[in-house]
């Protein structure tokens, strides 16, 4: 009787002990897992640029603010690829954050495609105004769709006209000039109303083919041609603003919902804050970047209100063309709430 009591107690002890190793070996790895890898693509700008700046503040304030539960791996000029292989990339959960352009995540989504319409944006504030309202909530909602939690936007500019063959004074000056644009239907579709010959190319390859004079020209914001020494080989710009060119922040959905709340917090905050840091930046940005396009040589030159207003009407019917691509009420929405 003594030892079936003993064994009963030797077995209820070894049970125990079982069980509190492999409590602790849980503990150990649920430890392990306290600590989340955060892999950015910033994409293919240059050290100086304001997006590349936002992402080491970004970088810096993730693993600050986490206490260490957020390692960052900061990937910028064009490490990862562009825009449309990183978005592949978050697709895959090889990449956790990016800020890719309208034109390559509109491929994946259409409603996109609203944020790369001319003259969508009178000016920055209103800008600002309807991309963090429900307008732009619109847009990062949709986004889930194709497995991407949509977080803000940053700024990348308005687009600006250069070429190397003659000043643009008026919009008659654009005419049989070839054109670089993004891989973008819309951008497409409004330079051949205006007269030019759209020639969609790669970003990357864009230096090169302007000093081979394979294109006349290109439309980017003041910061993206200085950061690219685009000065070099164009020697006409002239401002139209015809584009607000803001950069939609992602990342992927799953790796999000899989953080704790906690953390989840912390990456929404973090994301909120380098908003207002880049928008700052980019500000700021315009400003010395063409005083700098203008000490490298460049010409500027300034469309009057009257050209730019003509400007305006010969492009309009794009939103008629892609109205229901994009999705008439995506389209209605953002017209009347920029209109405010």
């Amino acid at each position: 009787m003594m030892k079936k009591v003993l064994l009963s107690i030797l077995s209820l002890a070894i049970v125990v002990f079982v069980s509190a190793c492999g409590s602790d070996n849980a503990s150990n790895s649920s430890n392990e897992q306290d600590q989340y890898t955060i892999r950015i693509a910033g994409g293919a700008v240059g050290p100086e640029h304001s997006l590349t700046k936002t992402f080491n503040y970004l970088k810096d304030k993730l693993e600050e603010e986490s206490d260490g539960k957020f390692k960052v791996d900061l990937n910028v000029a064009g490490e990862l690829g562009e825009d449309r292989e990183i978005i592949e990339a978050m697709q895959m959960g090889e990449v956790q954050l990016a800020s890719p352009s309208p034109a390559a995540l509109g491929g994946f989504n259409k409603s996109v495609a609203i944020l790369d319409m001319p003259f969508l944006f009178p000016d920055r504030e209103t800008a600002y105004r309807v991309l963090d309202g429900e307008p732009g909530q619109m847009i990062l909602t949709n986004l889930e769709d194709s497995g991407f939690k949509g977080l803000g936007y940053f700024e990348n500019g308005f687009r600006n006209v250069s070429n190397n063959v003659k000043p643009i004074k008026t919009i008659e000056d654009i005419k049989g000039l070839s054109i670089r644009t993004m891989q973008n239907q819309t951008h497409i579709e409004a330079w051949k109303l205006l007269g030019a010959n759209p020639t969609p190319m790669a970003f990357g390859e864009l230096y090169t083919a302007l000093q081979q004079g394979t294109v006349d020209g290109q439309e980017n914001p003041f910061g993206l041609i200085v950061a690219n020494k685009f000065y070099e080989v164009q020697k006409y710009l002239t401002v139209t603003n015809h584009v607000y060119a803001p950069n939609v922040i992602i990342t992927n959905k799953n790796f999000f919902d899989g953080l704790p709340e906690d953390l989840q917090e912390v990456f929404t905050s973090v994301v909120k804050e380098a908003i207002e840091y880049n928008r700052q930046l980019a500000q700021e940005e315009e400003k010395t970047a063409r005083e700098a396009l203008e000490a490298e040589g460049m010409e500027v030159y300034e469309f009057s209100t009257d050209d730019l207003k003509q400007m305006q009407q010969i492009v309009e019917p794009v939103y008629d063309q892609f109205k229901d691509d994009i999705g008439a009420e995506v389209v209605d929405t953002f017209l009347e709430a920029s209109k405010q």
